[in-house]
C-alpha cells in the first residue's frame, strides 16, 4: 500500500479525513500540471492522491468548503425564536421548553443556544438603551441610597447615603445614616422636603425592600409597603418604583450616588460623625448645587429658583410622620378593635381574630394577614364608635341595636351596646344540627 508524503506546515486533514492542501500546494499542483505533468505523477510529488491533483486542477485553484444544505429542525420558526427569547429575557433554556410544548419540536439546549446567538446582541442594546426625558418644573423627585467606606475617627465606618435629586432643577440634598432601614428613607425624604420648602407630586424609587413589597416584571403591577403609602399620603406625593433591572429609568439620582461618592467623601477623613454630616451639608450648599450641570448648562440652585421653587407643593406646618403606630390587637365580639378609648369596626366574621392597626396621617388601615379588611378616619373624640356598616352584614339584630354610619364616620357617644348575639342564627343551627 502506498503511503503519501505529508510535508509538515503544507497540509491538514479535515473531520472528515480528507488530506486539504494549503494554497501554495494547489499553486504548484496548477504549475507543474501547465508544465504538462500527468496527475500521477504531480500526486506522488506532492504526496496526496491523484484525486486529489485532479479536483485542484478542475477547479482551477483552491476550493472553499461548502457544507451542504440540509433542512433544519427550526427553520421557519426565526421570529418565533427572536419574540420568546426577547420575552424570557435570554434564558435559552425556558424558550426550549416552551418550544416542546407549544410547537412540539424537541431540540438540545446547544442547538437552541446556536440559533438565538443574532438576538443575543439585539437583546443586549434593548437592556442598555436609555431614553433621556425631561421632568417638568415640581413634578418628580428621584431617590436612592449609596454606600461608601469614611474614616472617621481614624476608623474606616460604613455610611448609608441617602441622595435626592429633583428631576428639572437637578438640585440635591445629601443626608448620611448608619443604617438603610425604612426609617431612614423617611427621615431623608422628610429632610428633603424641608430643604426644598416644599413637596413633589410624585417620589421615583429603585425596589428597596423597605418600601416595595412587590414588583412584577411582567405586568408592572407594584404594592407598595403600607407605611410608604401612609407616608405618601401624609405628604401628599405618589409613589413609583423604576421596572425592576431598570434603574437607569432613575438616572439622575444615580448619577448623583456617584457624584456624592466621588467628590464629596472621596479622599477625605473626618473627626467625628458629626463633622461628616456637617461637611456633606456644607458641599451640598457650596459645590453641588452652584456648579454648572453638564446637562442643563445651569446651577441647579439657579433652575431652582427661578422654574422649581413655587411649584412644588408648599409645607404647611406639617407635622413628621414619627407619630405612626403599629398595634396589634384582637377582634372583640362587638366587631371592633379599641384604640385609644375608641372602637372601630372590622367584618364581623374576624371576631377573635389577631389584627394588625396601622395609625398615620389621620387614618386607622387594619390588617389581617396580609389582606387589608378596614379603613377608618381617625377620631379625635373619645369613647366613641366609629362604625362601618357593611361590616355587620348578617349579623343578627344589627338594624334594630347596633349604631351604623357611613365609612369612616363617628358615632355619637352613648349608643346603646350591640347585642351578645352577633352570629346569623343559621350558623348557630348548623353548629348543632338542629333549628332552635
Amino acid at each position: 500500500m502506498r503511503e503519501e508524503r505529508i510535508t509538515e506546515g503544507s497540509s491538514w486533514i479535515d473531520p472528515r479525513g480528507q488530506v486539504m492542501k494549503t494554497p501554495d500546494d494547489v499553486a504548484e499542483m496548477l504549475r507543474l500540471r501547465a508544465c504538462g505533468w500527468g496527475l500521477k505523477r504531480i500526486a506522488r510529488e506532492l504526496g496526496c492522491s491523484h484525486h486529489t491533483v485532479k479536483g485542484y486542477v478542475a477547479a482551477g485553484g483552491v476550493r472553499v468548503f461548502k457544507s451542504p444544505d440540509r433542512p433544519k429542525r427550526l427553520d421557519g420558526l426565526e421570529g418565533w425564536l427572536r419574540e420568546r427569547f426577547i420575552r424570557h429575557r435570554g434564558n435559552a433554556d425556558v424558550v426550549r421548553q416552551d418550544l416542546l410544548a407549544e410547537q412540539g419540536v424537541a431540540v438540545s439546549r446547544r442547538t437552541l443556544q446556536r440559533a438565538v446567538q443574532p438576538y443575543r446582541q439585539a437583546l443586549k442594546a434593548e437592556s442598555l438603551a436609555t431614553t433621556r426625558f425631561e421632568t417638568p418644573p415640581g413634578r418628580q423627585l428621584q431617590i436612592d441610597f449609596g454606600e461608601r467606606l469614611v474614616e472617621i475617627g481614624g476608623v474606616k465606618i460604613k455610611a448609608f447615603v441617602f441622595v435626592a435629586t429633583l428631576g428639572h432643577s437637578r438640585r440635591l440634598h445629601v443626608r448620611a445614616f448608619r443604617a438603610e432601614k425604612q426609617e431612614h428613607w423617611f427621615a431623608g425624604l422628610e429632610s428633603t422636603f424641608t430643604a426644598f420648602g416644599g413637596v413633589p407630586e410624585e417620589v421615583l424609587m429603585d425596589n428597596p425592600r423597605a418600601l416595595v413589597v412587590r414588583h412584577d416584571a411582567v405586568s408592572r403591577s407594584v404594592q407598595f409597603n403600607d407605611k410608604l403609602i401612609a407616608f405618601a399620603k401624609h405628604w401628599g406625593f405618589r409613589p413609583r418604583a423604576c421596572a425592576p433591572y431598570r434603574a437607569r429609568t432613575k438616572g439622575k439620582t444615580e448619577n448623583g450616588v456617584g457624584y456624592v461618592k466621588k467628590n464629596a467623601i472621596a479622599g477625605h477623613s473626618f473627626a467625628s460623625w458629626e463633622a461628616f454630616e456637617a461637611h456633606l451639608a456644607a458641599w451640598e450648599r457650596e459645590v453641588a448645587n452652584v456648579r454648572i450641570h453638564g446637562t442643563t448648562g445651569e446651577a441647579p440652585m439657579v433652575r431652582f429658583a427661578r422654574d422649581e421653587a413655587h411649584r412644588l407643593k408648599p409645607l404647611g406646618g406639617q407635622p413628621s410622620f414619627g407619630s405612626l403606630r403599629e398595634l396589634a390587637r384582637v377582634v372583640s365580639n362587638d366587631c371592633a378593635v379599641e384604640i385609644d378609648t375608641n372602637s372601630y369596626s372590622v367584618p364581623w366574621r374576624l371576631i377573635g381574630e389577631r389584627v394588625a392597626v396601622t395609625v398615620a396621617a389621620g387614618e386607622v388601615r387594619i390588617r389581617h394577614g396580609m389582606r387589608e379588611v378596614a379603613i377608618h378616619k381617625q377620631s379625635q373624640g373619645r369613647r366613641l364608635r366609629i362604625v362601618d356598616s357593611t361590616h355587620l352584614d348578617g349579623v343578627a339584630g344589627r338594624n334594630g341595636v347596633v349604631c351604623r354610619s357611613e365609612i369612616a364616620a363617628a358615632t355619637v357617644p352613648g349608643s346603646s351596646p350591640p347585642p351578645s348575639l352577633l352570629r346569623p342564627l343559621a350558623e348557630y343551627e348548623a353548629a348543632i344540627r338542629g333549628s332552635f
